[in-house]
């Protein structure tokens, strides 16, 4: 049977939530975290607020409290610079920035008088700055904190205006002319302890221009430029008289020069036309000889046509005339004969004078066809002469090599050219024509034909 305790269930716990919560391990580590983390962005922030850090180019000046400095003077302030940083105590202090970047100055100075009481006209430019040095700049401290820049400018501008007026005073203008480097540092010293006790530095000096109203300095330039003028004066002219004892030298010089070319060029010259007139006349005398050689030749081929012509006459006499008047004879020897035989020897008489002319040209043998070339040799030759004759040559340019033999050989041509037209001849009938003539009656065998 079930029984009903009173009170909880065993392993239930009765209890506040907030309670449990609290007792929970994790919850306490939690806290502390975002506690530590709070902590430190608090403390950052207040690094942030009272920690201070001086810029290359700036001072920090801490005031408000007594301070001790490094030679043990005690001071109301204390510099903090160079990137250095420094925490300022709350309430107590107070911070102020310096400005220690350079500062241009143009420095134009009228009317500075110097030694001998000639005004002089002043242009330089300076480049200053608060001092780095930790006891000057007490000064620059104590005159120019909390001022602006230009109100240093314009300190720093007088000052230097000062010295240049107090140094021009000790120089002469010839010093402070041709001498600006001297004039320069000797401005720097007069300016440097007025500068110090402003708290200031003098990085750079350099003077521009120096003049004056009363034209002194032009004056004192006067003399060198007159000088300088009278020297290039002179040296010009002194260039000139060389420029022209070179030029006339030089003049001389090519005269001789063109008058040796001249006489060079004129034997050249004449040496050329020497030895053109002694090739003319060479020339002259090879075409006088070639021109007799050729006249020569050309009537040596006419006695020899001549003769061939007598010769072929004599040919063609005893072809057409002695031969057959021979033949002709015989024949009417034979004929009266037969004219006094019968009929039937008629016939017989006919065979026989056929047979007699048939025996006389065969007893002549090769001869027969050269009787025959004969009987039509002068036609064959009088078209070789007139096919020759009609071969006309407008001009001909002969190129001699130096032995006189072109012309000579040019001349010779036309007896070749006949040489050669029965060689042709012969080559194509059989029958040498000049030997022919000459009585050998030479001939060649032909296609068809009997040689000898």
């Amino acid at each position: 049977m079930n029984q009903t305790y009173g009170g909880t269930p065993p392993g239930t716990y009765e209890g506040n939530p907030l309670d449990q919560l609290m007792s929970s391990p994790w919850l306490w580590t939690l806290l502390i975290a975002f506690g530590v983390v709070f902590a430190v962005l608090i403390l950052i922030g207040i690094m942030k607020k009272f920690v201070y850090i001086a810029r290359p180019n700036e001072a920090l000046v801490f005031s408000g409290k007594s301070y001790v400095a490094e030679d043990g003077q005690k001071l109301g302030y204390r510099v903090v610079s160079s990137g250095m940083r420094a925490l300022r105590i709350p309430i107590l202090e107070q911070v102020d920035r310096l400005d220690m970047r350079i500062l241009p100055i143009d420095i134009v100075v009228k009317n500075a008088y110097s030694k001998g009481n000639i005004p002089l006209q002043i242009h330089a430019i300076a480049n200053v700055k608060l001092h780095s040095n930790r006891v000057v700049i007490r000064n620059a401290i104590e005159r120019f904190l909390g001022r602006s820049l230009i109100e240093v400018q314009t300190v720093a501008q007088q000052t230097l205006e000062g010295a240049v007026r107090e140094v021009i005073a000790t120089l002469t203008p010839e010093e402070v002319n041709e001498d600006r480097l001297k004039f320069a540092e000797r401005l720097i010293e007069a300016a440097e302890d007025d500068l110090h006790v402003l708290g200031l530095q003098l990085d750079t000096l350099k003077i521009q221009n120096v003049a004056d109203d009363t034209g002194y300095l032009d004056s004192l330039g006067r003399p060198a430029i007159a000088n300088a003028l009278r020297d290039a004066e002179n040296a010009e002219n002194q260039a000139k008289q060389e420029t022209t004892r070179a030029q006339a030298t030089a003049g001389q010089r090519a005269e001789v020069a063109k008058a040796t070319a001249e006489t060079a060029i004129l034997a050249q010259t004449n040496e050329l036309r020497r030895v053109q007139a002694s090739l003319d006349g060479d020339a002259d005398a090879v075409e006088r000889e070639a021109v007799a050689a050729t006249k020569t030749a050309r009537a040596t081929a006419e006695q020899g046509l001549q003769e061939l012509r007598r010769q072929l006459e004599q040919q063609r006499l005893q072809a057409e005339v002695v031969i057959p008047a021979d033949i002709q004879r015989q024949a009417v020897a034979v004929l009266a004969v037969g004219e006094a035989a019968p009929s039937a020897e008629n016939g017989k008489a006919v065979v026989e004078v056929l047979r007699m002319m048939s025996e006389a040209w065969l007893s002549m043998g090769n001869q027969a066809k050269e009787i025959y070339v004969i009987q039509h040799l002068e036609e064959i030759v009088g078209t070789v002469v007139t096919n020759l004759a009609s071969l006309q040559i407008d001009e001909v340019n002969v190129l001699d090599r130096g032995d006189g033999q072109a012309l000579a050989g040019y001349a010779a041509a036309y007896p070749g050219m006949v040489a050669a037209v029965l060689k042709s001849l012969a080559d194509f009938t059989g029958i040498d024509v000049p030997t022919l003539l000459a009585g050998e009656a030479t001939t060649r065998a032909l296609p068809g034909g009997v040689g000898r």
